[in-house]
């Protein structure tokens, strides 16, 4: 707890970016405020995410509501981290392909639900959307997706 007060509290010094100008408002929240923040976004991520599972039967506002709360929740950090760091963290050289297409498949998902409004476009773009999520949120644990991409070979493979 200590490690990530002392992180949150951003003891280090940082090198200045443009975000660090638009960010003072955020840095200068205290650390259990940033805590609240943190669990409040994340929360409201939640119940989006929630929320699109009652609506599932139409595809169009599952989406809005599906993708809004994947956005919350992985925003959520940047209330611990700050928003510098996050982008640093998003767009590091490990998770820039996960990244990208994570941000691509949210962006294919609105553009399906909001503009083409095909209801199978949006449920693919979905689905889509989900494994580009997982494949990104393993990129945060060390060797996770070198062995779930081995898992699958394993599984998939038709070899006896």
């Amino acid at each position: 707890m200590w490690k990530l007060k002392q992180l949150v509290a951003g003891d280090e010094e940082r090198e200045e970016s443009f975000l660090e100008d638009e960010s003072d408002g955020i840095c200068s929240l205290s650390y259990t405020q940033r805590m609240y923040a943190f669990a409040a976004c994340l929360l409201a991520g939640l119940v989006c995410m929630f929320l699109s599972i009652i609506v599932f039967v139409r595809p169009i506002k599952f989406a809005i509501l599906f993708t809004f709360g994947n956005l919350l929740a992985v925003g959520s950090t940047a209330f611990v981290i700050g928003p510098a760091q996050q982008i640093n963290m998003m767009f590091d050289s490990a998770r820039i392909y996960a990244t990208t297409v994570y941000l691509v498949c949210v962006l294919i998902a609105l553009i399906c639900a909001l503009l083409i409004h095909s209801k199978i476009l949006t449920i693919l773009a979905i689905i889509c959307e989900i494994c580009a999520l997982l494949w990104y949120s393993l990129s945060y644990i060390p060797f996770a997706r070198r062995m779930i991409s081995e898992l699958m070979i394993r599984l998939c493979d038709t070899e006896l």
